[in-house]
């Protein structure tokens, strides 16, 4: 198997599929790079396999020695990672993050507040004193502040509290470097209470890594990432994108909207795995980040089938297409169809993004 985004030595690859001829036909096995750190950049319009491929990576480094992935999974699609026992995997359904993994520069930002605004800077004191939500509401409480500015930065603590992902008790970067996959259901979430937590586990995970040598090497894969893209989980992101090389961190992004990522993130990327796109900024967005070795344009050689994607290639400075391998647990960014509901009105509605399978040919089965 020729291995992608290593130009030299062995180690831990996942299976990613096989070279897809000029004449579309299958050719030899194509893996890809676990060995090393990588920043990656998944993308693809919906249901050409954007997710399906995110959900292969993952398979496979959730079987790879010195590997650990996490998998945020905003849309509730990976939780097939962990049926069965073909991969070692768990999924958290309700995943929380106690409050002090959030750094007090972080608090303001949460709720669009400037940290010289008084109530950003008493949520930012309350964090630099505090090491739990109700510690930081005490000290908002016994704060020498205007009543009015108490009372915000009170009803801020509140909200923060009603979303239910802050907990003394919350995952901590150790657990999340475990010897199995660890799936991140966020899709009860709304954008802030997701940003916060995808923030928490970003620094974390880089964190843990420049203050010791863990036994296994991160592999944050984050689906939909667009929608952390601006937010208090940015600067994080980033800062994995663009310095977590050297402590050993790798972060696998994939979006539908590469469009609406910051140019560092498109950029930045070592290994970038393209499915069809037809929207002009999303492929203007790529192609102006487009290594000086992709000859011709990126429009291109964009497949037009499920499934099919092109690989550029930083180590080897190469570009490939291929068509991307079947996944081996349950596949839950399917869309739905109406002739599967017939005849079951009255069963319970399934959510959107539940509905696996692990039959059909590849391309049959990519979903998002």
């Amino acid at each position: 198997m020729h291995v992608l985004g290593r130009d030299e030595g062995t180690g831990p690859a996942v299976r990613l599929g096989r070279y897809r001829a000029a004449d579309g036909s299958d050719g030899a096995t194509v893996g890809l790079d676990l060995d090393r750190p990588h920043a990656a950049l998944i993308v693809g319009k919906r249901g050409y396999g954007k997710s399906h491929t995110l959900g292969v990576l993952a398979e496979d480094a959730a079987r790879a020695a010195g590997v650990a992935p996490v998998v945020v999974d905003p849309m509730g699609g990976f939780d097939g990672l962990a049926v069965g026992d073909a991969v070692p995997a768990h999924a958290v359904d309700a995943p929380t993050v106690p409050a002090a993994t959030l750094p007090p520069p972080a608090w303001p930002a949460l709720f669009d507040l400037s940290p010289t605004d008084p109530v950003g800077a008493l949520l930012w004191d309350a964090a630099a004193a505090a090491d739990s939500l109700a510690a930081m509401i005490d000290r908002v409480e016994t704060a020498a502040v205007d009543g009015d500015v108490r009372r915000a930065a009170r009803n801020h603590l509140d909200l923060a509290d009603s979303w239910g992902v802050f907990a003394p008790d919350g995952l901590a970067p150790d657990a999340l470097l475990s010897g199995a996959a660890t799936v991140l259901d966020c899709s009860g979430l709304d954008d802030r209470p997701a940003a916060a937590l995808v923030r928490a586990v970003a620094r974390g995970l880089y964190d843990v890594c420049v203050e010791r040598c863990p036994d296994r090497l991160p592999w944050l894969m984050v689906d939909e990432v667009h929608a952390f893209a601006d937010g208090v989980a940015a600067s994080a992101l980033e800062t994995v994108v663009t310095r977590g090389r050297t402590p050993g961190v790798s972060l696998v992004a994939a979006t539908q909207r590469p469009s609406a990522l910051p140019s560092v993130a498109v950029s930045q990327a070592d290994l970038l795995i393209a499915h069809r796109l037809t929207a002009a900024a999303d492929v203007e967005a790529l192609a102006a980040a487009a290594p000086t070795y992709l000859s011709g344009t990126l429009r291109e050689r964009l497949p037009t089938t499920p499934g099919g994607a092109v690989v550029v290639d930083d180590a080897t400075e190469s570009v490939h297409g291929v068509q991307v391998r079947r996944r081996e647990t349950p596949h839950g960014g399917a869309d739905p169809r109406a002739s599967d509901r017939a005849g079951q009105s009255s069963s319970p509605v399934p959510q959107s993004g539940h509905s696996p399978s692990t039959t059909g040919t590849g391309a049959e089965q990519v979903g998002q």
